[in-house]
């Protein structure tokens, strides 16, 4: 951990802050601190910024109850710029977006950006509007037996190529079941959120479990 004094601010007393969606990674905004904002944050556990237009400290979330609570705030290599990770209760923008970065101006065709949300949204999609020769729309349409027998089949592929200590058919099989797992979950509601929350609860348990055993 670095010291404060450590910092670089700039010739105003400022230094930049990117605000990052601990469970998105999505830049949600471009904020200034200077010191006693900086220090009131880390005190409080939520953002406080240093309006340069009202030339005032700015708790994000005072007026609009959507404020930010920080994981954790780091410094760059050269240690005059921050990035702050937290947790929103709210839309970041205060146009309501969730994120103030929200007007594209290039995207390329070749390199587009895969996440686990874009796939269950894409998957959603093929339930909600079948498509002819989808095999996701076919999965949804034999219904839940279905489903769970695929999840099944796929399941002892990632035993089989496990235990053959065949790495590049494991992740092979592991993704096919991550993908069947996934209609099983639009198929019942459930949420990558969902998910991560309860991963969440039980990371908080396992920590709390090894720190009793170094106590003891």
């Amino acid at each position: 951990m670095i010291n404060i004094n450590e910092l670089k601010f700039d010739e105003k007393g400022l230094i930049p802050a990117i605000v990052v969606d601990a469970k998105t990674k999505d830049v949600l905004t471009l904020a200034y601190m200077n010191r006693e904002s900086l220090e009131i944050s880390i005190k409080e556990e939520k953002t406080c910024f240093w309006s340069r237009s009202r030339n005032e400290l700015w708790r994000k979330g005072e007026t609009s109850g959507n404020y930010q609570h920080i994981v954790s705030i780091t410094a760059d290599c050269d240690k005059d710029a921050l990035t702050v990770v937290v947790e929103k209760d709210g839309p970041a923008c205060h146009l309501g977006a969730e994120s103030c970065f929200h007007n594209p101006i290039f995207e390329s065709d070749e390199r587009q950006a895969f996440s686990l949300q874009s796939l269950m949204t894409l998957i959603e999609g093929r339930k909600t509007e079948k498509k002819e020769g989808s095999y996701t729309t076919y999965l949804f349409e034999k219904g839940i037996d279905k489903i769970l027998k695929k999840v099944g089949e796929e399941c002892t592929e990632v035993i089989i190529a496990g235990k053959a200590d065949d790495k590049k058919e494991t992740i092979y099989e592991i993704a096919d079941l991550t993908y069947h797992v996934m209609v099983l979950m639009i198929e019942m509601g459930i949420s990558l959120q969902d998910i991560h929350d309860e991963l969440a609860s039980r990371h908080v348990i396992d920590k709390k479990v090894k720190q009793e055993k170094m106590t003891k």
